[in-house]
C-alpha cells in the first residue's frame, strides 16, 4: 500500500468513527502506518470528521516524530500512536476512541470479561483495563504494553479505548467490536454476573476465527 492509498484508508477510518457511533465531536482518531517508507498518517487535531479531506491528514516520520509537509497540527494523541508503532512491529493501524459502553467499563476500572464467543473469536481473552495513567510523555504507550494481553484492544482506566491491527481496517473492526461486546457485557452485568468461558473453549473459538474464518489465508494477527 502506497501513501496515497493509505491516505484514503485513514480518511475512511476517521469518517467511520462517528458513523459507527464510536465518537462525538472530536473525541477520537485513526492513524495508519506505511512501514516501507516509515511514514504514518493521522487525523489533525480538532478538525470535524465531516469536513476532513485526504490532504488534511497529517504525515509524520515514524523515526523522528516530525511532521512532514502538513499545514495542520496532528492529533494530541500522536505520541501514543508513535510509541505503539515503534514497539509493536506487526501493527499498521491504530484507533483511539471514548466510545460509551467500553469507556464505562474503563470508568470503573474493570476489564471486559471473555463471556461471549464473539469476544473469544475476536480477542482471545478478556479486554484488559489499565489503572489510571496520565498523558505525559510515553506513559500511555508504556501502560498499554505493560497491561495488554493477546487481545488487540485495551481499556485505559478513566479514559477510553485503544485498538490496533495489521491494517487500518482491521483496527477499525476491533474498535467497533470492542464497543459492541462492551454493550452486551454491560447488559449482561445488569442481569447478573457475566460467566466467563473456560480457557480451553476460548482457545477453540479464537483459533477457529484466526485460521478458518472468511476468505483470507493466514492468521489474523496485529501484535
Amino acid at each position: 500500500m502506497d501513501l496515497s492509498e493509505l491516505r484514503r484508508e485513514v480518511l475512511w477510518a476517521n469518517k467511520m468513527l462517528p458513523a459507527s457511533g464510536l465518537v462525538t465531536m472530536h473525541s477520537g482518531n485513526a492513524s495508519g502506518l506505511d512501514r516501507a517508507s516509515g511514514r504514518l498518517l493521522i487525523k489533525p487535531s480538532g478538525v470535524d470528521y465531516d469536513t476532513l479531506k485526504p490532504e488534511d491528514l497529517v504525515e509524520v516520520d515514524l523515526k523522528t516524530g516530525e511532521v512532514v509537509n502538513s499545514r495542520l497540527r496532528p492529533s494530541v494523541d500522536l505520541p501514543h500512536h508513535l510509541f505503539l508503532y515503534r514497539n509493536m512491529p506487526g501493527v499498521c493501524g491504530i484507533i483511539h476512541t471514548h466510545s460509551n459502553y467500553a469507556t464505562a467499563w474503563a470508568a470503573v476500572g474493570r476489564p471486559i470479561p471473555v463471556c461471549l464467543t464473539a469476544i473469544a473469536d475476536q480477542f482471545g481473552a478478556e479486554i484488559p483495563c489499565t489503572p489510571y495513567i496520565d498523558n505525559e510523555g510515553d506513559h500511555i504507550g508504556q501502560a498499554i504494553l505493560k497491561y495488554r494481553n493477546r487481545a488487540p484492544a485495551i481499556l485505559l482506566g478513566h479514559h477510553g479505548v485503544f485498538a490496533w491491527g495489521p491494517t487500518v481496517r482491521d483496527a477499525l473492526k476491533v474498535a467497533v467490536m470492542t464497543e459492541d461486546v462492551a454493550k452486551t457485557a454491560h447488559l449482561a452485568a445488569m442481569l447478573g454476573q457475566p460467566k466467563e468461558l473456560p480457557p480451553e473453549e476460548v482457545k477453540k473459538w479464537y483459533d477457529r476465527y484466526r485460521h478458518g474464518y472468511g476468505q483470507v489465508t493466514g492468521p489474523r494477527d496485529g501484535t
